[in-house]
């Protein structure tokens, strides 16, 4: 089991499970950055959280990520962002 709040390497990109960061009180956005400002140009990280970050959804569409929300059978979200190449 990979530590939660620290992203992983996955076929694709990265994965980052802030799920335990939120259940803890503690403030996920400072990671959740490194790892937007860290992907290069046309990669995709995928972060899981307990609820549709919309926030950021919002925010990174308009930089021009393309954005792939999933509901996932344990009631979380998996969302795929993959970084604009321009």
């Amino acid at each position: 089991m990979v530590a939660s709040g620290h992203p992983h390497p996955t076929p694709k990109g990265r994965t980052l499970d802030v799920r335990a960061l939120i259940a803890r009180g503690e403030e996920p956005f400072p990671k959740v950055m490194a790892l937007v400002q860290s992907t290069p140009p046309g990669q995709e990280f995928i972060l899981v959280t307990p609820f549709i970050p919309a926030p950021l959804i919002e925010k990174l569409q308009g930089e021009g990520y393309r954005i792939r929300p999933e509901y996932r059978t344990d009631g979380s979200w998996q969302t795929h962002f993959v970084k604009p190449t321009g």
